[in-house]
């Protein structure tokens, strides 16, 4: 017997706040969710001739089953599509190295 497909309506809520986030710090799966920790970098005051240091603070931790992970990702290929098409971004390919008979990269 086929599973019937629920169907939800998308209700917006606006006096939820944006978060900004510098760095996807930690991403973890545990087999049942996609945990996702992202980060803020905040500057200290300069004082020369120091060099400049800063600290990364947690803003937000997401937690994702399966399927909100496959969604986000085809959302996220989409823009990523949109942006190279316009020119934005351009895909950087990295060449994999295959290991030699002995263990260690050619």
């Amino acid at each position: 017997m086929a599973q019937q497909q629920i169907e939800y309506q998308y209700v917006d809520r606006p006096e939820i706040s944006e978060t900004y986030v510098d760095t996807l710090e930690k991403m973890v799966f545990d087999g049942q969710t996609l945990r996702m920790e992202f980060c803020v970098n905040r500057m200290n005051e300069p004082k020369p001739p120091n060099p400049p240091t800063g600290k990364k603070y947690t803003a937000c931790r997401l937690v994702l089953p399966p399927m909100g992970l496959i969604e986000m990702t085809n959302k996220l290929n989409g823009i990523v599509a949109a942006m190279e098409k316009q020119g934005i971004i351009k895909k950087e390919v990295i060449p994999v190295v295959a290991p030699s008979p002995g263990g260690k990269p050619n």
